[in-house]
């Protein structure tokens, strides 16, 4: 666990201390007025709790909003994080995510500033950081609410008779080398919320695998993700030839990976989904 001092020279601010989910604790002001983010799933949920006027910096994979991304000052990517400009910007909160964003480059930017890093493997986490966010930056009744309805959603999910058939899933994240996702992930707690059981969750994080390995655990499922790697119909056919007796389907990565506000619409998605799958012959 660490401390984090900071001081604004030309301000008075009255501050308050919090823990990260990495443990760091730090300080950050009341009510932070230059927020920058850098992850695109925590992006989206500064929108939802409406604070347009503080957002000063996004990265260029923050698509969500549309307006923002085409408005908002982009400090580089997750892991090429533009260092001279976000310190030329002075925010007041960095928020960054322990898995996206690059280690040394955060340790640089605590040298400035306040950074607050998440760490989401699974659906608890990520509601326990939009609570936090909603504390951080004086909206704990907006995320509180918002967590409540995530919440509620999902329970209605549950209790779908689609979402009961364990069928064995196999999810790819990149093409070559093939990626999938192991289970101490944020995608393997939504595969199993869908009732599905990840055939690599004995695995960690995003292991290497093969298309003879996978021929051999001869999924029933095979989800072909839209992020990072962008799975296209092309890959869909090529995966069908070497699979011919798994299903395979082309699916929204946001929808398994973001885990912010983006959560509200995931469970109708499943549904869907799930829906989908029960009708093909």
């Amino acid at each position: 666990m660490g401390f984090f001092y900071w001081h604004l020279p030309a301000l008075h601010l009255q501050m308050a201390q919090f823990t990260d989910q990495t443990g760091f604790s730090l300080f950050i002001p009341d009510s932070p007025r230059r927020i920058i983010s850098l992850v695109p799933s925590q992006t989206e949920l500064l929108a939802t709790l409406q604070l347009d006027q503080e957002v000063i910096g996004i990265t260029k994979f923050c698509v969500h909003p549309g307006e923002w991304f085409r408005q908002k000052q982009r400090i580089g990517g997750t892991k090429t994080v533009n260092i001279p400009l976000v310190q030329s910007l002075a925010p007041d909160l960095i928020l960054a995510n322990k898995e996206e964003n690059a280690k040394e480059q955060v340790a640089e930017l605590r040298l400035s500033f306040p950074v607050w890093v998440s760490d989401v493997s699974n659906r608890a986490e990520a509601l326990h950081m939009i609570k936090e966010v909603g504390n951080l930056t004086n909206r704990p009744q907006q995320a509180g609410v918002l967590v409540n309805e995530i919440t509620l959603r999902f329970q209605e999910l549950a209790k779908s008779p689609s979402s009961y058939n364990p069928l064995r899933v196999t999810y790819l994240i990149w093409q070559n080398p093939v990626m999938t996702i192991g289970g101490d992930t944020f995608v393997n707690d939504m595969i199993e919320i869908c009732g599905w059981k990840n055939l690599f969750r004995n695995r960690d994080r995003y292991p290497v695998t093969s298309e003879e390995e996978i021929r051999a655990l001869n999924p029933d499922l095979l989800l072909l993700s839209s992020e990072p790697f962008p799975f296209k119909e092309s890959h869909l056919q090529s995966w069908q030839k070497s699979l011919p007796q798994t299903r395979i389907l082309l699916v929204n990565g946001e929808y398994f990976s973001w885990y912010g506000s983006r959560m509200l619409e995931a469970p109708a998605y499943f549904a869907r989904l799930l829906q989908q799958i029960e009708n093909q012959p």
